[in-house]
């Protein structure tokens, strides 16, 4: 089996002031949160999302695993629409200590390029900011905290920066190389 060599980089934000916004897009694009735990909708968004750029952790899930993640205090699943038609989302998950990590933040293929990223990034990184509001008994936010690699689209990375995200951990490993799967089995060329 071949591999090949990964870089993930860790960002954070460690203050709401360090949000920098960015300009909403043009046009009927709403972000609204899932708040029905679905692991249907969720494993949707994971593989139409990551199915280009390599995701694969969660492929193997089931139903149950799905729905034990997706009902745990202080997840949240943001979904933006373009037009009423799923664009992408931001997975978040409240930590200890007023830490939340943005798990998973991504566009539909045919969504990219739009300005969606962006403002849709923005806004989850304000609901990581606020989301002790919604989960009485949470301790307010002190961190946002992510990580991208690079499998991840290529602007990624800089979307992160512009936002206000600072790089705080590097590392490099070797993993298998694995076939780019798509939304489902055949949909994208390898």
């Amino acid at each position: 089996m071949t591999t090949i060599a990964v870089t993930t980089w860790s960002l954070e934000q460690t203050a709401p002031t360090d949000l920098l916004p960015a300009a909403p897009p043009e046009g009927d694009v709403r972000v609204v949160r899932s708040e029905v735990p679905s692991p249907e909708f969720s494993r949707f968004l994971y593989a139409s999302v990551g199915g280009d750029i390599r995701w694969t952790d969660r492929l193997g899930w089931t139903y149950a695993q799905w729905l034990e993640y997706l009902d745990r205090p202080g997840v949240e699943t943001w979904v933006a629409y373009d037009r009423g038609t799923p664009a992408g989302y931001v997975e978040l998950e409240a930590q200890d200590d007023g830490v939340v990590e943005i798990v998973y933040f991504g566009l539909i293929p045919a969504f990219r390029g739009r300005r969606v990223g962006g403002h849709l990034l923005s806004y989850g990184v304000a609901r990581a900011w606020d989301l002790a509001d919604r989960w009485p008994g949470r301790k307010p936010t002190g961190r946002v905290w992510l990580h991208t690699c690079s499998k991840d689209g290529e602007y990624a990375m800089d979307n992160y920066r512009r936002r206000g995200f600072r790089l705080f951990d590097t590392k490099v490993e070797e993993e298998p190389r694995a076939a780019t799967p798509g939304p489902w089995p055949g949909a994208h060329p390898a």
